[in-house]
């Protein structure tokens, strides 16, 4: 679950901490004007109980995946993140970031969930609302920024468990120090025989959502007296059956980044220098199911994505007692094709290269003054975007070679917020804000299919820019809560919108059998939304403690002369309410028990609303037993009432289901 970030601190006091501040890793310290922002932490009691990162996140309000089935048995291209409700994405309307590097796949900015383990989490905060500023491109409905750990606790730590369907997993973390340097290492390894996730009309054809994937990094910092380096290493190689047969998945990638800090005294200027480089390879098949589900034909090998980005920032921060100001610069660029085999009915047809380049480049500056109990802080950026070397080259029965003109533009942004902190711990803010996130290599240039229904790429698509504005009120202390209300226009959404129905033939998509649907990626008029959210963060009893957090949005599509038929709908896979809790009680000195409950309203899974997609509810729960500082076991259930979870819908009506109940045990040992 989540706190409210510093909410019980006036501002005066924020600004005169900033000096103090203990920042550990090559990272300037919080802004001070981020108190007036919406933005909340996920608890390290989730990060801590967690298998996987999107599950320990999904107990704040708002933040959802693309689909609902989570990183154990989704496909790498629906892992896309997005905030508040606003329009589900699988290219991710939220910028995921860790110590300041995107973790957006360079090629489709959707986000691999299991090369980002919870163990080397040590924090993760929500940025909810258009991050403009020091963010950038990409922070349409929000930022995930999470830390990684600067030391681990006694200098090691690992951890193994098992479970129902075939489940497996096995982390580890080792640090050595040797002053003024150090070094983290880290590695994770997880397996599962999955499950069937279609139920009613199951056929021969149908076959598990397996994963196996391993991840592997290394961190290593230097301490020079003011100025601190750090230098990143990692790597991940994901598997994944689909579901259905000639079904499969792979995505590997590596990431390097080095970065320079030196923290803002009341003397001196800090900055920050980082450089990184990101590189992924997806491959995907894809099948066409019959009628009775007892035969699949492959439909399309999808056998390399390879996708390299690459990108720089700065920043300088001079904070001061009362005020603070910061200036940067950022640039990314990315280069990625999709490389494949086409099929029609089973028979190999040609083959299809699609991709090209993306640059965006940024300046930005924003400044906050304290005012006795007031907070003012704004900014802006301006950024230059580029799409160009595009080309779209098909052989065999359709032959194309297309080559979309360059194009390109400029973005301006902004926010700007105030607070006013009242008696007690009790304040009130609010905040006005645009941002623009442009469209990923894989909306403009590559085209998908899963089972019968596909989506074609558009190279004429636009940025999406959003708008919008929140008020929130709240307190600390014992009782810590927030309430924020906001309204938001998505301009330019990036939608798949319905073209045909099967059975057709396409010279892009081949042929759609009956039943399934043929949508293109299109830039709709807008998305309006409004809403709330709320969490509440109560100890009960020096041994219990309870936290609540929910979400409601009206999200409302405006699909102006381009779609006139989506005005009014509700986009696709957006929910429209989740609400979250979680209880931990310490039993005894060596037993605790914690438990999460968490609701998702329903959501369609087509544009035109007409393939509802139910809502449902989970619950979990594990009991962690403490045989000694070191060591612990834990007994874990996910689902624990083996509720049906809808997580899609076809045209003819096959609906397909998240996990089953799941019992684990598992052992932890920190030293």
């Amino acid at each position: 679950m989540l706190a409210d970030a510093p909410a019980d601190t006036a501002p005066i006091a924020i600004a005169a901490a900033v000096q103090s501040v203990v920042v550990n890793g090559a990272r300037l310290p919080p802004a001070v004007g981020d108190a007036a922002f919406a933005i909340a932490r996920v608890s390290p009691l989730a990060l801590a109980t967690s298998e996987r990162l999107d599950e320990a996140l999904s107990s704040a309000p708002g933040f959802s995946l693309f689909r609902r089935t989570s990183s154990l048995g989704a496909n790498p291209t629906t892992q896309g993140a997005s905030l508040r409700g606003i329009a589900g994405s699988g290219a991710s309307r939220a910028l995921v970031s860790l110590d300041g590097v995107p973790q957006n796949d360079p090629f489709g900015g959707w986000v691999i969930w299991t090369s980002l383990p919870p163990e080397t989490v040590d924090g993760a905060s929500l940025v909810r609302g258009a991050g403009a500023g020091p963010y950038g491109a990409g922070a349409l409905t929000g930022v995930v920024d999470l830390q990684e750990p600067a030391r681990v606790a006694g200098g090691s730590a690992g951890e193994a468990s098992f479970g129902d369907h075939g489940y497996r997993r096995a982390s580890g973390v080792v640090a050595v120090t040797d002053a003024p340097v150090s070094l983290i290492l880290n590695a994770a390894s997880e397996n599962s025989d999955g499950w069937i996730p279609v139920r009613q009309g199951r056929g021969a054809a149908d076959r598990p959502l397996t994963l196996s994937d391993w991840t592997a990094g290394a961190r290593i910092e230097a301490d020079l007296g003011a100025v601190a380096l750090a230098a990143r290493l990692a790597g991940y190689d994901e598997r994944r059956g689909a579901g259905t047969l000639d079904a499969n998945s792979r995505e590997r990638g590596a990431q390097a980044s080095i970065t320079a800090a030196a923290q803002p005294t009341a003397s001196a200027l800090g900055w920050r220098l980082q450089a990184w480089l990101l590189a992924s390879n997806l491959s995907n098949t894809s099948a066409a199911v019959s009628a009775d589900r007892d035969t699949a034909t492959l439909a399309n090998d999808q056998y390399a994505t390879p996708a390299v980005g690459v990108g720089f920032n700065a920043a300088i921060r001079r904070a001061a007692a009362r005020h603070s100001w910061e200036i940067g610069v950022d640039i990314r660029q990315t280069s990625g094709e999709s490389r494949e085999h086409l099929y029609s009915q089973g028979v190999a047809t040609g083959d299809r290269v699609s991709g090209g380049d993306t640059l965006v480049a940024g300046l930005y500056g924003e400044a906050s003054e304290s005012l006795g109990a007031w907070l003012v802080t704004g900014g802006g950026r301006l950024d230059l975007w580029r799409d160009y070397a595009g080309k779209l080259i098909q052989t065999g029965a359709s032959p194309l070679d297309e080559h979309p003109a360059d194009r390109s533009g400029v973005a301006p942004t902004g926010r700007i917020g105030l607070r006013r902190d009242i008696a007690g711990s009790l304040y009130m803010r609010a905040a006005a804000y645009a941002g623009f996130r442009p469209a990923t290599l894989n909306e403009l240039h590559r085209s998908f299919r899963v089972k019968n229904d596909v989506t074609e790429a558009n190279a004429n698509l636009n940025p999406e820019r959003l708008y919008g504005g929140e008020a929130g009120v709240g307190g600390g202390g014992a009782w810590r809560w927030d309430v924020t209300a906001f309204y938001n226009r998505l301009e330019g959404a990036i939608t798949n919108v319905t073209v045909a129905r099967g059975p057709v033939r396409d010279p892009i998509a081949g042929f759609i059998p009956l039943g399934g649907t043929l949508f293109e990626r299109q830039n709709v008029r807008a998305v309006n939304a409004v809403g709330v959210e709320a969490d509440l963060d109560r100890p009960l009893t020096p041994r219990l403690s309870l936290e609540l957090a929910a979400n409601l949005t009206r999200a409302r599509v405006d699909g102006g002369a381009a779609a006139p038929q989506l005005t009014g709908l509700r986009p696709a896979l957006t929910p429209q309410a989740t609400a979250t809790a979680a209880l931990d009680w310490r039993v005894v000195e060596r037993l605790s028990i914690s438990g999460e409950l968490r609701y998702e309203s329903a959501r369609f899974d087509d544009d035109l609303n007409t393939r509802r997609i139910a809502g449902g509810a989970t619950a979990g729960a594990r009991a962690t037993w403490r045989v000694s500082s070191a060591v612990s076991f834990y007994l874990a259930a996910d689902n624990l009432f083996n509720a049906a979870i809808q997580t899609s819908r076809s045209a003819d009506g096959v609906v397909t289901y998240d996990a089953p109940r799941m019992v684990r045990i598992g052992a932890s040992l920190r030293r």
